[in-house]
């Protein structure tokens, strides 16, 4: 052998043991960062890889399934991303037959939605004005009904094994083929002497509410709302010193609440409605005249989903594959939903017994993962054509998204970028981890959690950095 190709061998050597103690000592530090969550009974699921050759630098119980928690809105944001392509657009369309307005949903999860609005700089309620003033230019000046048509997905728009006590939250809101303003009615309160107001934004008489807020002069305010037994009738109670909210509630019957705040604000346009509010499906498109039409990217979904952990843009994407793959393009289910997202994972290599698929935004317990199946997944949209579309759906640390305030130092800022979950005794996160060696994916689940998991978490991905 000559003096050069002895010194070639010895290089690669040289590279292969130091890859094996780095990843020695990867391994070293990431447990010796979960031991003492350990001793507190804090179940792990670790499974760190490098990206370009999928090889796996670190695992603990990998296989082992647990309730993943908003960590589910990867599993259902790829699948988005392989079942309806990078390119495709939620359409709303608006429009007459004959004296009737019509309003036909495509399920689209961002209709009216505050932070899309705010990047496109568009106003609050741009969208009643824009249709109020396309029948003006029109010569309408009244119309008969209006048509709320909302069967692009199916009639189940509350998911059975979410918490009956927190479906008024605005991450519980009910998923409809017809959403607006993210399915809530912001709600806030000013003391004014010995009473208390209640504001309602948008202001609509679609919402009852009942007040029992009680004024205080000292001590904390809190104010919470839960449902009465009539729909959209809201109690409101607790005290108020001075001012609170605007805090979030979700409504029931999305695309009838779409269809009233439509009705008033065409009233308050001068156009007169004279007919009814109807909801049903447009069996007969042969007398629909387009009016206009409204579309929202994928990309802003995915964003909405992953970055913010918005459940109705992911349960709104589950529910938009299932219709997409339904022969009239219609009555996209759960139930659907789950059938295609296990097809896909399972078209990964990945078995059955590493998964269960309840809901797509994780707010069910009954959803199970392990990190073998998710860092699987991302690595999968990794190798595709669609990673930096994905990616940038993705939260960056110290940067923005659910991880805006963690990793701000300068070594991991905007470095480490990944998708958050937590509902109650779980957090997880999973994502993907730049270094200078190279791009690492990673998925941290933890469940019987405690208050000190989260920064356990987030130290296990400063390892990967640090592991530089």
């Amino acid at each position: 052998m000559n003096v050069k190709m002895k010194k070639i061998l010895v290089a690669v050597l040289f590279s292969i043991c130091l890859g094996s103690f780095a990843k020695a000592d990867l391994a070293k530090r990431i447990n010796g960062i979960i031991s003492s969550s350990l001793q507190q009974k804090v179940q792990f699921s670790i499974h760190i890889i490098k990206a370009d050759s999928g090889s796996t630098v670190y695992g603990h119980n990998a296989g082992e399934l647990m309730i993943p928690a908003s960590n589910m809105k990867i599993i259902t944001s790829a699948s988005a991303l392989k079942y309806l392509g990078s390119d495709y657009e939620y359409t709303t369309k608006v429009g007459l037959c004959d004296d009737t307005l019509v309003v036909i949903g495509s399920g689209d999860p961002l209709l009216g939605d505050e932070k899309t609005d705010a990047k496109y700089g568009r106003e609050k309620g741009w969208l009643f004005k824009d249709i109020a003033q396309l029948l003006k230019r029109n010569n309408i000046k009244a119309i008969e009904d209006i048509i709320v048509d909302s069967s692009v997905f199916d009639d189940q728009r509350v998911h059975p094994n979410w918490s009956k006590s927190e479906l008024n939250k605005w991450y519980a809101c009910e998923v409809s083929g017809l959403n607006f303003n993210d399915n809530c009615i912001a709600i806030s309160t000013k003391k004014t002497g010995n009473k208390v107001a209640v504001f309602l934004d948008p202001q609509t008489s679609f919402v009852k509410f009942d007040n029992k807020v009680k004024p205080i002069s000292k001590g904390t305010s809190a104010v919470g709302t839960y449902r009465n037994k009539e729909p959209n009738k809201i109690v409101i109670y607790g005290k108020c010193r001075n001012r609170v909210g605007p805090f979030d509630v979700a409504i029931e019957r999305p695309a009838a609440f779409f269809g009233f705040l439509l009705y008033e604000n065409l009233t308050k346009a001068g156009i007169k409605t004279n007919g009814h509010l109807i909801e049903k499906t447009l069996d007969d498109h042969t007398n629909f005249q387009l009016l206009s039409q409204y579309s929202t990217s994928l990309k802003d979904c995915l964003a909405r989903c992953n970055k913010n952990s918005l459940g109705l843009a992911a349960e709104s994407l589950f529910k938009t594959i299932a219709a997409n793959n339904n022969p009239d393009g219609k009555h996209g289910s759960w139930d659907r939903g789950r059938e295609l997202v296990s097809e896909f994972l399972m078209g990964l290599g990945i078995d059955k017994s590493q998964f269960y698929i309840d809901d797509a935004s994780g707010l069910s317990r009954k959803n199970e993962l392990s990190s073998y199946a998710i860092t699987k997944v991302l690595l999968d949209v990794y190798h595709s054509d669609n990673w930096n579309l994905y990616k940038d759906s993705l939260a960056v640390g110290g940067v923005d998204g659910t991880i805006a305030k963690y990793f701000k130092e300068q070594k991991y800022k905007g470095k480490i970028s990944g998708k958050t979950g937590y509902i109650n005794s779980v957090k997880s996160f999973s994502g993907v981890c730049s270094t200078e060696q190279g791009d690492y994916i990673f998925s941290i689940l933890t469940n019987n959690t405690n208050g000190k998991t989260r920064g356990v978490i987030n130290n296990i991905a400063k390892a990967i950095i640090d592991d530089e």
